[in-house]
């Protein structure tokens, strides 16, 4: 099923232009780095990308800026991210706009992205007042033994286009009330809601007396993003994107003894147990395998059925699969809007031709939409394939919404299935069986860094730690304790005995 028209390129140029001039943006338009839209696939704009002397300058302004912010109280750094959430809420609309157009996301989904930023952001302003360390006891009579957190220093936010202005919110609210300064170089296909939020954050700075160089912007592609990576004034690279990408970051922050925290890849499951309430099943499993067109990195990728409950379950899929409305963002009853370009298109029938000559069968979808209407976007009916085994493209994770379906035995087996792929994202298990769902969260179930019971794997709240392990790079950002990540520990002693004692009973002079 297809929603109605597509809006024009100059449609979605001009509602460009006029949320960017409400936020208060001023776009200085080039030749170097286009503004398109996955919503038609056509060229928007042109903008400037930063030049290497550019970076250099943001650099050096993000390190003084540090010098100064890291002597700030915590509750005063709060400020600014206050600030930055009151204008997030005044924005929400705005954003989300320019969040569709650029990024092709659905409304809802939009809104729900500026939501997730406003949100990160009360966290951060609560966490200010929260920078705990601890006292440890001292072997030694009349000493203290602490440990304690400090600012880190520059703070080099690389992100994906896929949720292009919520992960840097978890980056960098966080990073600000922790006493570091960032500098974000934002996917080169999202450029305009970089440059909102951007200014958004500069605005909130100058209205809370932070100094405006707490956070930089440095549009471009890969050049730039590697002077960041290379650059030892960089103290943490947070590094959104392909598990391709994090292989090339990793191993260069690592040479210069830099930090990094690496969110990438995700190829993710869910176990549907014999015990399972079907119809709460069918909804998750839809919205985590169709959801923004399959392009999140919590995208069920894997369905593993209990062979008693597969031919109902798939059944039941497969028609909500033939009705679910593909189409323009902007229209409300789209469910699936564009892929973010035909090289995801192209992606995903590659994948698609694979698993078929290894004798998968498509049970549902895999058409594309709207060719005539814009030929140079790529919208596609979500694919649901059956496949007997775990073959290698299987095992990879395509950025699309392919949704392969396996069938299984026992619990063990499923766990074996699920846990045998490279990546280790989120994960989930429909159940009603408490024991199963134990086993399953349990260090012998999921080897995941999310683990959910009774709902699929896209949807994590800000307040728990995100991330995964394996290949999707073992980092973690937004909620719980992961703001250690933007912080260095130190350990201190204090002797106010008198006398000198030395640890584990040395003696000397």
């Amino acid at each position: 099923m297809t929603s109605t028209a597509l809006p024009t390129t100059d449609d979605l140029r001009a509602l460009a232009r006029a949320r960017l001039r409400t936020i208060g943006v001023r776009v200085t338009e080039g030749e170097d780095l286009p503004a398109r839209t996955p919503v038609t696939g056509e060229h928007l704009f042109g903008l400037r990308a930063a030049t290497e002397d550019d970076v250099e300058e943001a650099l050096a302004a993000a390190r003084a800026a540090f010098l100064t912010w890291r002597t700030t109280p915590a509750p005063r750094r709060g400020d600014v991210v206050r600030r930055l959430g009151e204008l997030l809420r005044e924005h929400k609309g705005d954003l989300a706009d320019l969040v569709t157009v650029e990024a092709g996301k659905i409304r809802s989904e939009a809104l729900g992205e500026v939501q997730e930023m406003i949100d990160i952001c009360d966290f951060a302003v609560g966490l200010s007042r929260q920078l705990y360390g601890r006292t440890i006891a001292s072997e030694r009579p009349g000493h203290r033994l602490a440990e304690t957190w400090h600012p880190l220093g520059v703070v080099g936010v690389i992100s994906a286009f896929n949720f292009p202005v919520a992960v840097w919110s978890w980056n960098t609210a966080v990073a600000l009330v922790c006493g570091d300064t960032v500098v974000w170089k934002p996917s080169e296909l999202t450029p305009l809601t970089a440059l909102a939020c951007h200014h958004l954050l500069a605005r909130a700075a100058e209205e809370t007396g932070a100094p405006g160089d707490v956070h930089r912007l440095l549009l471009g592609g890969r050049a730039v993003g590697e002077l960041l990576v290379d650059d030892p004034r960089v103290a943490l690279v947070s590094a959104t994107g392909s598990t391709r990408m994090g292989r090339a970051v990793g191993p260069r922050v690592a040479a210069r003894f830099g930090r990094s925290l690496l969110e990438l890849g995700g190829n993710n499951a869910a176990i549907v147990a014999p015990s399972a309430d079907l119809d709460l099943a069918v909804q998750s499993i839809v919205f985590a395998a169709a959801g923004t067109a399959g392009q999140r990195c919590t995208t069920l990728r894997r369905l593993i059925v209990h062979r008693d409950v597969a031919d109902a379950l798939v059944e039941r899929l497969t028609a909500v699969y033939g009705r679910l409305p593909v189409g323009s963002p902007f229209d409300g009853t789209t469910l699936v809007g564009p892929l973010i370009s035909t090289a995801a298109l192209d992606a995903l029938h590659a994948a698609l031709d694979r698993v078929l000559a290894e004798g998968g069968k498509v049970l549902a979808g895999g058409n594309r939409r709207l060719a005539e209407e814009a030929p140079a976007a790529a919208y596609t009916e979500p694919v649901l394939v059956r496949v007997d085994r775990q073959t290698d493209v299987v095992r990879e994770e395509t950025f699309a919404p392919i949704l392969y379906v396996l069938t299984y035995d026992t619990l063990d087996e499923a766990i074996a299935l699920h846990n045998d792929v490279p990546q280790g994202l989120s994960s989930s298990i429909f159940t009603q069986d408490q024991r199963e769902a134990e086993i399953f969260l349990s260090a012998a179930g999921s080897d995941c860094g999310i683990a959910n019971v009774n709902i699929g794997t896209s949807g994590a709240e800000i307040g728990g730690a995100f991330g995964g392990e394996k290949d999707t790079g073992g980092g973690r950002e937004s909620g719980s304790d992961a703001w250690k990540a933007y912080m260095r520990a130190a350990t201190t002693t204090v002797n106010y005995s008198g006398t000198l004692t030395l640890a584990q009973g040395v003696s000397f002079l």
